[in-house]
C-alpha cells in the first residue's frame, strides 16, 4: 500500500482508480480474515460464548455485521477483478 501513500502525497497527486481498486480489494480481504478469526476463537471458546456476558459474543456479531454491510461485501472480489480482466465493473462502491 506504500505505492497509494506515496502517490498521493507527491505534488499533484490524487487517488487513482488503481489505488482505488487496490483498497477495496484490501479492505474487503480483512474484513473476511478477521471474521475467520473471530470465528476459530469463538468456536474454540466452547459453549460460554453464545452468552451476552462472554467478550466473544459481541465481536462475533460486529464482525459478522460488518462482513453484511457495504464494506465487506463478498460482491467486491468480482468487481475487483473484472476490472482486472479488463471488464467494465460497476465502480459505484469504488
Amino acid at each position: 500500500m506504500d505505492f497509494i501513500w506515496s502517490g498521493v502525497r507527491a505534488p499533484g497527486g490524487s487517488l487513482t482508480l488503481e489505488h482505488r481498486m487496490a483498497l477495496r480489494l484490501a479492505s474487503t480481504h480483512a474484513i473476511h480474515r478477521a471474521r475467520e478469526a473471530v470465528d476459530f476463537a469463538y468456536h474454540s471458546s466452547g459453549a460460554s460464548a453464545i452468552f451476552e456476558s462472554h467478550p466473544l459474543e459481541r465481536r462475533f456479531r460486529d464482525i459478522h455485521t460488518v462482513t453484511q454491510q457495504l464494506q465487506g461485501r463478498m460482491v467486491h472480489f468480482e468487481t475487483v477483478g473484472a476490472w482486472m480482466l479488463g471488464g467494465d465493473p460497476d465502480l459505484s462502491f469504488v
